[in-house]
Parts: C-alpha cells; sequence; structure tokens
C-alpha cells in the first residue's frame, strides 16, 4: 500500500488531471499497480506551482486542499482584457491608459480582506448542470454571481516600465478559497482606469504545502525509471500539519477504527487529526469531550 502526498512544481502547459495520470503512470511503472490518486486544487495549464497529489489514504484529504488557503504570485499586463482574462484567450477590450505606480499602490488597499468578486465566464463552475468555460466556448453569454472572498494578504513585489505609465505588475497574493486571481488582476486594472489580464500565475502554497516540497516532472518520472519512491513521497500526516494531533492508546485506537464514539476526553471542542503511536488513525470531531469520526484511513500499524 501507498499511502501519501507528491508535491509537484506544476509546469507550464500540463494540466492538473495530467499530472495526476503522470503519477499513476509511474507508480505503476515502479511495480505499485492501481493505486488511488487524486489532486488537492486545480491548477490551469498557464500556471505552474504547487499541486497537491494524494495517494491512497491521502486522497481522502484532497477536499481539506480544496478548501484551504492559498498563495500565487502573478502578472497583471495592462492595457488589454481577454475573454479568459490570461494568455489564452482573445483581447476584448483595450486601453490606452497605463497606471501609474502611486496609483497602483493606492488601489491595492481596497482589495485586501474580505471582497465581492465575480469569477471569470471561462471557469468550472456549474450553471444549470453544464460547466460555464463550455457555455462560454460555444459562445453563449455568462453572467456568474459574485461571491464572498477574503485577500488575506497583497503585496506589489515588482513592476516593468516607467513610474507614471507602468506596462505591468506582479504581486503575490494569499487568499480564501473560491479567489480566483484571473478575476482580482481584472478588477486592480479596471480600478485604476484602465484594463488588464494575467501573463503569469504561479501557486506558492496551497495548505500546508509550498514549493519547498515540490518536485519537478523530471524527478517524478525518475521514480518510474527505479528511483524511491520515498525520495519524492510525504506521509499522509503532512496535509495535517494545520490541526492538533490526538494520541490514543491502543483500545481508543481500536474503538475509533471500528467507528465507536469515545466520550470524556479532557480536550477542547474542534477538528483533531487522531493517531497511534505514528500512525494516523482518523480525522476526527471533539464536542463536549465526545470524539467522533469525521474520515477513517486504513492505515496498518507495522508494530501490529
Amino acid at each position: 500500500m501507498v499511502d501519501g502526498w507528491i508535491i509537484l512544481d506544476k509546469p507550464l502547459g500540463l494540466g492538473s488531471t495530467q499530472g495526476v495520470a503522470a503519477v499513476k503512470r509511474n507508480l505503476r511503472q515502479a511495480g505499485f499497480g492501481k493505486v488511488k490518486v487524486g489532486h488537492g486544487g486545480t491548477l490551469d495549464p498557464l500556471a505552474t506551482g504547487v499541486l497537491p497529489i494524494g495517494i491512497g489514504e491521502a486522497t481522502k484529504l484532497c477536499g481539506r486542499m480544496l478548501d484551504a488557503s492559498k498563495v500565487y504570485a502573478f502578472t497583471v499586463q495592462f492595457g488589454a482584457e481577454t475573454d479568459t482574462l490570461d494568455l489564452e484567450g482573445r483581447i476584448v477590450t483595450e486601453s490606452p491608459h497605463r497606471p501609474a505606480l502611486s496609483d497602483l499602490e493606492s488601489a491595492l488597499g481596497a482589495f485586501r480582506g474580505p471582497i465581492e468578486q465575480v469569477p471569470p465566464a471561462y471557469s468550472a463552475l456549474m450553471i444549470d448542470g453544464e460547466r460555464a468555460y463550455d457555455l462560454a466556448r460555444a459562445g453563449q453569454v455568462v453572467e456568474l454571481k459574485s461571491r464572498s472572498v477574503t485577500i488575506h494578504t497583497l503585496t506589489l513585489d515588482c513592476t516593468d516600465g516607467p513610474p507614471q505609465a507602468l506596462q505591468s505588475a506582479t504581486l503575490t497574493a494569499h487568499v480564501s478559497k473560491g479567489t480566483y486571481i484571473r478575476s482580482l488582476a481584472r478588477d486592480i486594472a479596471r480600478a485604476l482606469g484602465t484594463v488588464g489580464h494575467v501573463t503569469m500565475l504561479r501557486r506558492l502554497r496551497a495548505g500546508p504545502f509550498d514549493l519547498s516540497g515540490a518536485i519537478s516532472l523530471d524527478k517524478l518520472n525518475e521514480v518510474g525509471q527505479g528511483a524511491p519512491l520515498e525520495h519524492v513521497l510525504l506521509p499522509l500526516e503532512a496535509g495535517l500539519v494545520d490541526i492538533p494531533a490526538l494520541n490514543l492508546d491502543p483500545e481508543q485506537a481500536r474503538a475509533v477504527r471500528q467507528g465507536r464514539v469515545l466520550t470524556g476526553l479532557p480536550f477542547d471542542d474542534g477538528l483533531y487529526w487522531a493517531r497511534a503511536g505514528n500512525v494516523p488513525v482518523a480525522l476526527v470531531e471533539l464536542s463536549g469531550g465526545s470524539l467522533s469520526v469525521t474520515r477513517g484511513f486504513n492505515i496498518a500499524d507495522v508494530a501490529e
């Protein structure tokens, strides 16, 4: 059995589902047979960076990765807006205006904290049972409702062009789930009296995972050629470092594995990951001293 995470530094042009397929292929070539694999957050083909890929029991945590906050670096090119809001689309609006550096710095404050944002028409959101991007590609007018998201931090990294007429700006944003960086770039440009689109997008962090633990596609392919999997595989619990661990004795661990509710536990209410020794047992919820299982992990204790 293989359980854990491969954090892929997704290259330009590769889709998230292709990244998952690459992991499956290399595991198969390495002799691991059929293994369950899933990703923890879609990245567009034109985006690069952190793509968490869960393997085995870690796939049960992919939903948590989708809900986690993320950090992106991105470049906004001023003067043209495309239908996809990035380099992939066709230009639909142009403006001769180029913003001043001082105006950009002043405008960013309005995009920090809770904001309302309209997602891009070219997105995977569902409209009457169909993907928005499918409707947009078919030439239909796509109207999406605004949604509340949170921009935890937004910083200006560098600019291109003279201070009084910027051609582009590169920023870093720490954002909540559901935030579209392409929409953020669009709205920043419009707030500056111009239009813009994303020319570079790189995910620096997704939940607890960042680029320090990410591997290249070439490094992944080495696994299929005989390189040890443990050199690139992070343990399942690496996806749980943002919540506290709860140590169980052997009897408690058996009860939790059987789905029984434990009572009388002297811990604060909230979400925990329960473990027996170093073995993850379950994602659990504590309320009033009672423990209930949210997601169980079928991982054998090698010491048993």
